[in-house]
């Protein structure tokens, strides 16, 4: 019965405001893509930001008999697999709570720029990027959820190749060396094509040297949220996938961490 509901539910989703063809993905056989890291003690964040702690309430027997266990964490917004919401470099724009889910569910692209990002770590990601992917799979349509495959992903285990430095506090910032989004390729995206969200496999849509985070600010004016540090992009066609994007609901949050899923025709 559940596996009906939720068959229905998402065949109404994947319906939504779409047609047929472009969305026909048989969920019997749909091969289900985490692409979410686990939150722990080596989860990575910000140098500046508070890293994820977890701390037991009660783990054991209780006197009464039986075992319970619970646990309460602590973390930044802005770590892991997480949710930029708009408000984060937009004023009165939208907070976490406000997104809607339709932006935060659809369709996914996935932008494959391993080549050129392995090769230089400062990389940004250039509108002749999203062009050379057009030219292959047809134009950007509207309403995409939009990834972006760096390749740093396989890095995640070593900090200081994620991110260019596994050092700590303020004076680490500038030590930053990631591929991000060209804020020129944001401007375009916003402007000539019609996306609902973005996403990629690094820290930051902005590249580690930013100091103006210039993409976020275009992006978010526009309300387009960003999930960064996502996983398993590699394993994710250029086009196909349906995304399931859905953060932890703060009121008033600027960002929080994301549970994101990709399903994927099997054949």
């Amino acid at each position: 019965m559940k596996k009906i509901i939720l068959i229905s539910l998402l065949t109404c989703i994947f319906f939504l405001g779409c047609n047929k063809k472009q969305n026909s993905i048989n969920l019997d056989d749909a091969k289900i893509i985490d692409l979410t890291y686990s939150f722990g003690k080596e989860t990575i964040y910000w140098p500046t930001a508070e890293s994820f702690k977890l701390d037991t309430v009660f783990a054991g027997i209780t006197d009464k008999g039986f075992y319970y266990a619970a646990f309460q964490f602590c973390a930044a917004e802005h770590g892991g697999t997480h949710l930029d919401a708009p408000i984060h470099f937009a004023k009165g724009k939208q907070t976490i709570d406000k997104i809607p889910l339709t932006n935060l569910i659809g369709k996914a692209i996935v932008i494959d720029i391993k080549e050129k990002a392995l090769g230089n770590k400062d990389y940004l990601i250039k509108i002749d990027d999203f062009k050379n992917w057009e030219q292959k799979n047809g134009k950007i349509f509207d309403g995409a959820i939009v990834l972006l495959n760096t390749g740093y992903a396989r890095f995640w285990s070593d900090k200081e190749k994620y991110m260019g430095t596994a050092e700590l506090g303020p004076d680490a910032v500038a030590k930053l060396h990631f591929p991000g989004l060209d804020p020129k390729a944001a401007e375009w995206l916003t402007k000539e094509r019609k996306i609902k969200a973005i996403g990629l496999d690094t820290p930051s849509i902005d590249y580690g040297q930013s100091v103006l985070f210039k993409s976020h600010q275009i992006l978010f004016k526009h309300n387009i949220p960003a999930f960064e540090n996502v996983a398993n992009l590699d394993n994710l066609p250029p086009k196909g996938a349906f995304v399931f994007a859905l953060p932890m609901k703060i009121k008033g949050g600027s960002g929080g961490p994301l549970r994101i899923v990709a399903f994927v025709n099997s054949n």
